[in-house]
């Protein structure tokens, strides 16, 4: 892939940097008037590719899976990829999860996936989201104080995932641990992914003897003849897809919620703001901001751009929702306006049970941490909370708050 655009344009933009972390809104509303609706980046290592910035395009690129691909083998960059290029396990090459599949393989996958989430009693799983977030509360609530990031936010999705998936509650910690430390991305990252691999295999092995109802015993019971090397790591992908967005929703709504006047009644217990400023973030400030990626079949066009064969696309569904063909006033509230691209669009997009089962953890944790700490106030000035360096999924390193000390369930009993 040669220059993607003439030199006398403005050269491509760094995928990564501090203004991701602190107004990736305004870099966007940039480079689009800069580059228009397509504009070329660069990944680490000066890897080129494309950012799909426009509302219209990405859902041209997502609704065509066939000229703009899910299948990696396609990219032309491969050649200059190193070994241990920090972005391989986010563009990754023959995967075997549905995320690299395509065709009608993917359809058939994306079928269990979306039959065995759909199952979930939705009774069952806002009564887990409870009893987790009550056990999470109770471990903090007498303290006056805390981040709510990494005492509540960070732990509660995996652990009400790992439950309906079918893993014992004993052994939700340690996917917790894992989890989080293949997300950090640092030293215990390898530990993490080894000991998530490892539980998954052991609770498939588990639900073949003496299956159950839950997510694993539903999908190892289809009949469309997957591995169970395919079953572990789309139940893997499903995880890590749940958690850590979910969390960052969690996180989001809560500062939202903190900072922003329009949604002060939900701290006197409004649940209509809950909903609402839910639905506001995953317009002005989504959890994934970007996703890697497509790959274009063959040469094409796109926004204007000339996209080669084998060229990178990336998905810019933050970018995506603040276009100004779609949203000329970013200031109003978009109250039930629900299309947003948070979730993607087309066949690889978040299956909708999956999406419901995010939002029901979400929800059930904010609304179960705002019954239970009802005076919770921010404990900093809101223009110091700080972002994840991350050009890739949004959330806050830290939300510090303060709240009146109460007695935990257990100790009412």
């Amino acid at each position: 892939m040669t220059c993607p655009v003439p030199h006398s344009e403005p050269r491509p933009v760094p995928l990564g940097g501090p203004r991701f972390q602190t107004d990736p809104t305004e870099l966007y509303r940039q480079m689009r008037r800069e580059h228009g609706a397509v504009a070329p980046v660069v990944l680490d290592g000066d890897v080129p590719a494309w950012l799909v910035l426009g509302y219209r395009e990405l859902h041209q690129v997502t609704s065509d899976p066939v000229l703009f691909s899910r299948d990696s083998d396609l990219w032309n960059q491969w050649d200059r990829i190193p070994a241990d290029w920090p972005l391989l396990p986010m563009i990754g090459r023959k995967q075997p999860s549905i995320l690299y599949t395509v065709g009608e393989r993917h359809r058939e996958r994306a079928d269990v996936v979306s039959g065995a989430l759909e199952a979930i009693d939705p009774f069952v799983l806002r009564a887990r989201a409870e009893r987790f977030a009550d056990e999470l509360i109770d471990a903090l609530c007498g303290k006056g104080s805390c981040d709510i990031i990494a005492e509540y936010a960070m732990l509660l999705p995996v652990r009400v995932l790992a439950s309906v998936y079918g893993f014992a509650d004993e052994q939700g910690p340690g996917l917790v641990k894992a989890m989080n430390d293949m997300i950090n991305g640092q030293e215990g990252a390898l530990e993490g992914q080894r000991h998530l691999g490892e539980s998954m295999f052991g609770l498939l092995a588990a639900k073949a003897e003496a299956p159950g109802d839950d997510v694993a015993s539903r999908m190892l019971a289809n009949t469309a003849g997957f591995t169970v090397e395919e079953v572990a790591q789309d139940l893997m992908v499903m995880m890590a897809a749940g958690h850590q967005p979910t969390a960052d929703w969690i996180g989001n709504s809560l500062r939202l919620m903190l900072t922003d006047d329009r949604f002060a009644a939900s701290l006197s217990g409004g649940r209509h703001s809950v909903g609402e400023a839910m639905n506001e973030v995953l317009w002005e400030d989504t959890p994934t901001q970007n996703v890697a990626g497509r790959w274009a079949s063959r040469d094409t066009h796109l926004g204007g751009r000339r996209i080669g064969g084998g060229d990178l696309l990336l998905l810019g569904l933050a970018a995506a929702n603040s276009d100004p063909h779609v949203r000329a006033d970013s200031g109003a509230l978009t109250g039930g306006n629900n299309a947003y691209l948070s979730f993607g669009h087309g066949e690889h997009r978040c299956p909708f049970p999956a999406q419901e089962v995010a939002e029901t953890i979400a929800r059930t944790g904010i609304e179960v941490l705002l019954d239970r700490l009802p005076d919770v106030d921010l404990a900093v000035a809101p223009e110091s909370l700080a972002r994840r360096p991350s050009p890739w999924l949004r959330g806050l390193t830290a939300l510090p708050v303060t709240y009146t000390p109460t007695p935990a369930l257990g100790a009412l009993g």
